[in-house]
C-alpha cells in the first residue's frame, strides 16, 4: 500500500498539480491538509474519476483535511472522536482504508511561543492521543499522517539558530509530539534516514527551496506492525518544483500490508 501525505496549501489553487501528481504516482491513500474548501466545494469528481473514495472535513477558506483512498473507506470520523473536546477548526479526519486506520492531521501552527494558539497546539496534540485511544489500539494497523508543524529534532531544520525563540522547535512542542509517538507510533522516515537536510517544507521567500533551506514538518507515523513492514520512505521534491507549487512537498511511504 502506497500512502502519501500532502499539505496542498489550497486545493483550489493547486488542483492541476494534484491531478497530475495522482496520475503519475497513483498512491493508494492520500492524506491532504490545508484544502481550504468547504465540503460542498471539494472537487469530488476529479478524485472519483481516478478511482478514489473520499473522507472530507472542510471549513472554507482555512484549514481543511481529507483522505482519498482507492482501497475503500469506512468508519469515517470527522474531527475528534465523541467525548473529546471538539476542535472549532477542521484539522483531522479518520477513516479505515484497506484495513488500515488512517488519520490525516493538520496540527495547529502555534503562531508564537506562549501565544494562546501555542497552548492550543499543545492541548490539541494531547487530544489527538485521546482520539487515538478512542478509535484504535497500538496493536492494529494505524497511520497518522500530515502536517505536524513540529520539527522532531534539530536534524529537521536547515539551521537551528534561525529558529531560536520560535515555534516548531521548542521543547514543549517536541515533548507533546513524543507523547503521540509513545502511544505506539514510529517515524519510519527518520528511522530509515539518519541524515540532516531532508525536508518537506520550504518557505516561498528568499529562494529557500533552491538553497535547500527547509524544515521537516510533514511525516507519517505508523504503528509498529506497519513500521516493520515499511519498504520505502521519501519526500517527492519534484512536486515542490515548477509553476505555482505548494510550499510543502508530498511525503510517501510504502507498506507490505498483511
Amino acid at each position: 500500500m502506497l500512502v502519501a501525505t500532502w499539505n496542498v496549501n489550497s486545493l483550489k489553487a493547486r488542483m492541476p498539480r494534484v491531478e497530475q501528481w495522482l496520475d503519475e504516482v497513483a498512491p493508494d491513500v492520500l492524506c491532504l491538509q490545508e484544502t481550504k474548501l468547504a465540503d460542498d466545494k471539494f472537487p469530488v469528481d476529479a478524485f472519483s474519476q481516478r478511482g478514489y473514495e473520499l473522507a472530507i472535513h472542510g471549513q472554507g477558506q482555512w484549514n481543511g483535511v481529507a483522505i482519498a483512498s482507492r482501497v475503500g473507506i469506512d468508519d469515517v470520523v470527522e474531527g475528534f472522536a465523541a467525548g473529546i473536546e471538539p476542535d472549532p477548526d477542521a484539522r483531522l479526519v479518520t477513516a479505515t482504508c484497506g484495513g488500515v486506520k488512517v488519520t490525516s492531521v493538520y496540527v495547529p501552527n502555534g503562531r508564537e511561543v506562549n501565544h494562546e494558539h501555542y497552548h492550543y497546539k499543545l492541548s490539541w496534540l494531547d487530544r489527538l492521543v485521546a482520539h487515538l485511544d478512542a478509535t484504535a489500539t497500538p496493536s492494529e494497523q494505524v497511520i497518522v499522517a500530515g502536517d505536524w508543524n513540529i520539527a522532531p529534532d534539530d536534524r529537521d531544520v536547515w539551521d537551528r539558530a534561525q529558529f531560536e525563540g520560535l515555534t516548531h522547535v521548542t521543547d514543549l512542542e517536541r515533548q507533546a509530539l513524543a507523547r503521540v509517538r509513545d502511544w505506539g507510533l514510529v517515524d519510519t522516515f527518520r528511522a530509515r534516514y539518519d541524515d540532516a537536510g531532508l525536508f518537506s517544507y520550504y518557505d516561498y521567500q528568499a529562494g529557500r527551496f533552491h538553497k535547500r533551506e527547509g524544515i521537516r514538518i510533514d511525516y507519517l507515523l505508523s504503528s509498529a506492525s506497519l513500521a516493520e513492514r515499511c519498504e520505502l520512505d521519501l519526500v517527492d521534491r519534484n512536486a515542490r518544483k515548477g509553476s505555482k507549487p505548494s510550499d510543502h512537498a508530498p511525503v510517501i511511504a510504502r507498506y507490505a500490508i498483511g
